[in-house]
């Protein structure tokens, strides 16, 4: 009851009653408590005066807005009383108050003068009068101790551990110790460094540097401390130590998979080596190569082995701990915690149907503007995509020559820009938000220079249209052109730690023009699957009210797409876990040389083609990896004609009408 009380208390029922009622059950030897809670009137703030006697602290307090957490009308609540002293702290830590702590920050609540209102009275201690008031004046930073521990040394050894160290650096106000074996060039904690000698302290230049070195990823334990100068004593300075142990250098690993592609069981095995310290910046380089076998499903005959699709790639990168480029750009995104990338791959994929070949290289640039937005610009993203040694069988199963057009030889070059807003914190429960924004737009560059440099067209009868097809090449294939975007949406609700709710929301768009009057196979949406709406199989679903022939290659994709969904997942024992969900949308069209029947997008019948869909899953959550299985089940289909779509009361369910979905990890 003093529990309850004292909770209730803190959160403004300073009335509230608890009654508790026993009950005994001598046959099972249990006793059931019952708590009836009468909460009573939640008390409000009166008033919220302030008393700071420094007249540096209050001058700073009253040019912030901390205070105006609290007004009159503010339900009284202690945590809201703990947020506003946080806040007030990291105000006077981030003006210099290196040693002011929330003990410096008190409150006075009076309930006795008005009915059921309160007046609160904050108070920031005096502390001029202290042993050290120079602690309690803005402090300043003086001198940088960086040690880079050798392998041997325990990450315990305080700061006074320089025995352990071989070698020594000065520059300027900054002191480097590090052992013979860890080369890292000094230009590189200059340029990590978000604080520097002389300047006023604050904390969130300290947390901001600690998220430099951290990003890195080349260090097992980072610390950041700061000190008195041992020859400067009640001084307003303060010396910053910084301690740092590099992880290994070098690693490779190995490891073996199973994987399960919209239901085509394979096998994958992988060899990953990386350099963490490549030209001793911290430039990190890797490389992959990936070996994979798969099953497909058995769509053209005379296919014999078992498993029919092979893929061998390789995959090179290396990060830069910077931006590489001009002056100027690196000044920019200095603060922002910026990598530059450079990848190059080559991907070989031979199935039943075509074989496929893949050239990339790509550079650009990644920044962080705080804690839980990501940039990744990419200004070249080259794609060379070769197909070749078609099937004869899967030519005839593709009836629509527009969709057929997706299958040749291409050429993308793009830039694209990324943004990542994500607030969820891996290991903890609570709500968050997650939105990503895409856009990209690729072939400007090759047409401009293609129509400036008067460069050959080269001619082809349009399998799309009357008459012939125009189009210029670079290194012998036609390049695409079009412009692209899409934005997803994410809400985590929490409930415990046993249910949760996840719903997400898409759309997206790619306007194919110019040299290529097609979005590339690759860059087309499409939806059903693990990760789209389960009830049908990926690919099966659109554009539209498009009903594909029977026998067609399930391979239905297009320009736009919509898409909704809601689940419920819910913790049944141990490692099993449940899911319900209901999901929503299609594709569309907005090609006009697009000639399936009911493709194409019309604002005065988009919402009549919405596919809708629910089902049922268990999650098996071995902690480094979770295995899901869904069953589907269609609620209204668009290409059905009768009903106005909708299956259930209209028709019959039949064996097509579920979807069984495996896949690793969750749809969202």
């Amino acid at each position: 009851e003093n529990r309850l009380k004292q909770y209730l208390g803190n959160h403004g029922f300073f009335r509230a009653t608890v009654e508790t009622e026993v009950k005994l059950k001598e046959r099972k030897q249990k006793v059931n408590l019952k708590h009836i809670v009468h909460t009573g009137e939640r008390y409000k703030v009166h008033e919220m005066k302030y008393h700071i006697e420094d007249s540096a602290l209050k001058a700073l307090f009253y040019n912030d807005s901390v205070r105006s957490f609290i007004r009159k009308g503010t339900p009284f609540d202690f945590n809201l009383l703990e947020k506003q002293r946080a806040n007030i702290v990291n105000l006077y830590k981030n003006n210099g108050y290196y040693y002011f702590s929330k003990d410096e920050v008190s409150y006075l609540a009076d309930s006795s003068k008005f009915e059921k209102e309160i007046v609160l009275d904050m108070y920031v201690r005096d502390v001029s009068g202290q042993e050290h008031p120079r602690k309690f004046e803005p402090q300043y930073l003086n001198h940088f101790y960086i040690s880079v521990l050798p392998g041997s040394v325990p990450i315990s050894s305080g700061f006074g551990a320089s025995g352990h160290f071989t070698d020594t650096l000065r520059w300027r106000d900054h002191t480097l110790y590090f052992g013979s074996d860890i080369q890292y060039k000094p230009r590189l904690f200059r340029n990590l460094l978000q604080m520097e000698s002389g300047s006023i302290y604050r904390l969130n230049d300290a947390r901001h540097t600690f998220d430099s070195f951290s990003r890195l990823r080349q260090f097992r334990f980072i610390d950041i401390q700061f000190q008195e100068p041992a020859l400067k004593k009640d001084s307003n300075l303060l010396d910053c130590h910084i301690r740092l142990a590099p992880l290994s250098k070098q690693a490779i690993s190995f490891d073996l998979e199973g994987t399960n592609t919209s239901g085509n069981l394979g096998v994958a095995g992988n060899v990953n080596y990386q350099h963490r310290n490549m030209f001793r910046g911290a430039e990190v380089f890797q490389i992959n190569l990936k070996g994979a076998i798969e099953r497909q499903q058995r769509l053209i005959e005379n296919v014999p082995e078992y498993f029919n699709t092979r893929e061998i790639g390789t995959e090179a990168s290396l990060t830069f701990p910077q931006i590489v480029g001009p002056r100027v750009v690196m000044n920019v995104f200095r603060d922002f915690l910026p990598k530059t990338v450079l990848t190059l791959g080559y991907n070989f994929q031979r199935r039943p149907e075509y074989t496929r070949t893949i050239t990339n290289v790509k550079f650009g640039y990644d920044w962080m503007t705080s804690e839980y937005r990501k940039n990744t610009w990419n200004l070249i993203d080259f794609n060379m995509v070769s197909l070749y040694r078609f099937d004869p069988g899967f030519i005839d199963l593709i009836k629509d020559l527009y969709i057929k057009s997706s299958f040749t030889d291409h050429l993308i070059l793009a830039t694209n820009y990324s943004y990542i807003y994500n607030t969820q914190q891996p290991g903890i429960l609570k709500n968050y938000k997650y939105m990503r924004f895409n856009v990209e737009s690729a072939g400007n560059l090759l047409y401009l220079l293609s129509e400036g440099f008067s460069r050959k067209l080269v001619q082809s009868v349009d399998t799309l249209g009357p008459g012939m097809s125009e189009y210029y090449q670079v290194l012998g294939t036609r390049f695409a052109q079009y412009v692209k975007s899409d934005v997803e949406f994410r809400y985590g609700y929490i409930i415990d730690k046993y249910n949760a709710v996840m719903m997400r929301g898409f759309f997206g768009a790619g306007l194919p023009y110019g040299n290529f009057d097609v979005l590339p196979f690759e860059k087309k949406y499409f939806t059903g699957g693990a990760n789209g709406i389960r009830a049908w199989r990926v690919r099966s679903l659109g554009p539209g009210s498009y009903r594909a022939p029977a026998n067609a290659y399930p391979n239905q994709s297009s320009d736009i797409k919509l898409e909704a969904n809601i689940e419920y997942r819910y913790k049944l024992i141990g490692f099993l876990e449940g899911a319900l969900f209901l999901e929503g949308g299609n594709i569309w069209a907005i090609n006009r040389k697009d000639n399936r029947p009911g493709a194409q997008f019309r604002f005065n019948r988009f919402y009549k083609q919405l596919a809708l869909g629910t089902g049922t899953g268990f999650r098996f959550d071995f902690n480094y990896f979770l295995f899901r299985l869904d069953i589907g089940m269609k609620l209204r289909d668009p290409a059905q004609t009768g009903g106005n779509g909708w299956i259930i009361g209209h028709r019959r369910l039949t064996g097509d009408d579920f979807n069984l979905s495996f896949a690793i990890g969750y749809p969202f």
